[in-house]
């Protein structure tokens, strides 16, 4: 069984999504793609969502509450993957970004053995459902610009800024104040 629900965040309401095992999806309700993420973790888990709560989804909004309280810089909820064993490795991959740091694209592919897998590990990167958790958002353009992400351009931003902001960063903060650019 899945369980969900909706969590309200400052940067708009995402759903939420857990087995037993741990959180198999967290995103932004608006999001374009999201009924077909809904459908892959359905698939992939053999299961429906059921709108209830769940120890896991209440640990998610607990430290969702905490990071944009800016109390909290890392999680340790327990992940379930519903995505291709390459996806899956970009996704762990994102997990080392460190809080407040950015990385390209071409960096992104250059740690996962391939530096001109550009945009298979951009596309792996945007099939990322679980939102935030796995920093997705710390993937920037190679020239600092900030591009594709699923949630929208402005709340890739407003991460950004936010992260660098509780690390006292003004100078990073203030470098995302430059034009978005969509892929």
């Amino acid at each position: 069984m899945i369980f969900a629900k909706n969590i309200h965040t400052p940067i708009g309401d995402m759903l939420a999504a857990c087995t037993a095992e741990g959180v198999c999806l967290f995103d932004f309700i608006h999001r374009k793609m999201m009924d077909r993420m809904v459908e892959r973790v359905k698939t992939h888990l053999g299961t429906e969502f059921t709108y209830t709560d769940h120890p896991h989804l209440s640990a998610l909004e607990h430290q969702m509450a905490a990071y944009f309280s800016g109390e909290r810089r890392d999680f340790d909820l327990p992940l379930v993957w519903s995505g291709t064993p390459f996806q899956q490795r970009v996704w762990q991959a994102l997990l080392e970004i460190p809080y407040g740091t950015t990385r390209s694209y071409k960096q992104q592919s250059g740690i996962l053995g391939d530096e001109k897998a550009i945009r298979a590990v951009a596309k792996a990167n945007g099939e990322n459902g679980i939102a935030i958790i796995v920093p997705c958002h710390r993937v920037i353009g190679t020239h600092g610009s900030l591009v594709g992400y699923g949630g929208g351009l402005h709340r890739k931003k407003w991460l950004l800024q936010h992260e660098a902001k509780v690390l006292g960063n003004a100078q990073q903060a203030s470098l995302f104040d430059m034009p978005e650019h969509e892929c």
